[in-house]
């Protein structure tokens, strides 16, 4: 990982805060310029964010040196790239259909994006990518798959990390939809691989922007040397605490969602329009239909709105539909079935 890491941040000093600075905890706080009225607003927020920390740490099953926290999963991808891809010199790789900001932190950093696409079962295709690797210090994988919904095959990852000399990142954003292990356990085995989770699917927090990084303490350290200070705020940090001890709702939330999915899928199948429902281990599905902009502009007239993810590559005609309350879903068939008549 160490040679890996672009060579000047290694001995880059951070910018030291006033919280940086002072271990108090309470006292008479005259050091950070701060408002004296408004409490607790007024006040700047841990920069390392040891509370939080140390609560997703236990979560994780992680130690707490190995957890990075960012202001949502693309701070992650933005300082990721950042950290090990010279400007105008590497290259990221990225296998479509997949998240996109991963494209476009790379390409606003002046980062070379290399595209090896899936196969036909969502599914990276080795060969391809060992052919196009050639500068390219990141490759990532999103496991499930956005859009798709899919897992990425644990063989195919793992022939990855052992012949690929630089970083696997491996977004697991809808791994708390799958009941299926995810890679976290591969961390102690290959030290340049990155974990990248979120608070904001499962967890119902996408207005808190939290996101995490399971890597090495080496590359967390590098992490927090170059974000910003105080990437994580006070409002977000203590509403995903609260969060945190409410672990058994958020896993009943988490069953009804399966539950709908699955309930969906198979409405889904009947319906004489659609031509395939993939398989999902996501918060979604996506589904093939034979005319992806009608029906999209169908429900959107209705009041519901789905994803068209036409112009993605290899998803002609398909939508991408996210899974709602039982209620969301009825309304959503009760639609799709008119469509129909």
């Amino acid at each position: 990982m160490r040679n890996l890491i672009r060579p000047h941040l290694h001995d880059i000093v951070p910018y030291s805060t006033a919280r940086d600075e002072s271990k108090a905890v309470h006292g008479v706080f005259l050091d950070a310029n701060e408002n004296p009225y408004k409490w607790p607003y007024n006040r700047y927020p841990d920069p390392l964010q040891k509370e939080l920390r140390k609560a997703i740490a236990e979560l994780k099953q992680m130690d707490e040196n190995q957890v990075f926290i960012g202001n949502g999963s693309d701070e992650i991808i933005d300082l990721l790239i950042r950290v090990f891809c010279e400007p105008g010199k590497d290259s990221i790789m990225v296998l479509p259909p997949t998240y996109g900001m991963y494209a476009v932190s790379a390409r606003a950093h002046n980062i070379r994006v290399k595209e090896v696409q899936l196969d036909d079962e969502f599914q990276p295709h080795l060969a391809g990518i060992a052919a196009h690797w050639k500068d390219v210090k990141l490759i990532f994988l999103c496991s499930p798959n956005n859009p798709t919904g899919n897992k990425m095959d644990a063989t195919r990852v793992l022939s990855l990390l052992e012949t690929f000399d630089g970083v696997v990142v491996i977004d697991e954003a809808y791994s708390d939809y799958s009941e299926s292990e995810g890679f976290k356990g591969l961390l102690s085995t290959f030290p340049r691989l990155v974990i990248m989770q979120t608070f904001s699917k499962a967890w119902s927090m996408a207005s808190a922007r939290i996101g995490i990084a399971l890597t090495s303490s080496e590359l967390v350290s590098i992490l927090n040397k170059v974000k910003l200070p105080y990437n994580i705020n006070n409002l977000s940090a203590n509403a995903l605490m609260k969060q945190i001890s409410k672990r058994s709702k958020v896993d009943l939330q988490i069953h009804k969602t399966i539950n709908e999915r699955e309930k969906l899928f198979l409405n889904l199948e009947k319906l004489p329009f659609v031509v395939k429902v993939f398989p999902s281990e996501a918060n979604f599905l996506l589904v093939k239909v034979t005319d992806a902009e009608r029906i999209y502009n169908y429900l959107s007239g209705k009041g519901i709105i789905v994803r068209n993810r036409s112009s993605c590559t290899g998803l002609d005609n398909c939508l991408r539909i996210t899974i709602g309350t039982n209620k969301d879903n009825k309304l959503l068939m009760k639609h799709l079935n008119d469509y129909n008549k």
